[in-house]
């Protein structure tokens, strides 16, 4: 499956849903970024079952924004809708596997349970 262009008026529809999804923060002056996009690529080929998504920093301004991407890239996994995992910079092809394991091997019951305490404690 090819990559999908994520904007302010399809994020929240692309990403609410069940499954996985990640999204690449990205700019086209970002050396980085456009050492990463094969690897992307490459990855969301191997897992159709993975909604593979990207965000242009540069036109989504809004969308980099709410979810505070101070460097790029920045990848990051949702799950059922929830956010799993966000972190800066390039990663190579075998951490994607690995993180792409880590969340198909997610109890997102234990999540959705820990994201609740954790709210609970803040308020």
């Amino acid at each position: 499956m090819a990559t999908v262009e994520l904007t302010t008026e399809n994020f929240d529809k692309v990403t609410g849903g069940d499954g996985i999804v990640l999204v690449d923060f990205w700019a086209s002056w970002c050396g980085p970024c456009l050492r990463f996009a094969p690897v992307y690529d490459r990855a969301s080929e191997k897992h159709e079952d993975i909604v593979f998504g990207k965000v242009d920093t540069e036109d989504q301004v809004e969308l980099a924004a709410r979810y505070d991407i101070r460097s790029i890239p920045t990848l990051m996994a949702l799950r059922d809708g929830v956010i799993v995992f966000a972190q800066p910079g390039a990663l190579p092809e075998s951490a994607v596997e690995s993180l792409i394991s880590q969340v198909r091997a997610l109890d997102m019951d234990d999540v959705r349970k820990q994201l609740a305490e954790h709210a609970a404690h803040e308020h």
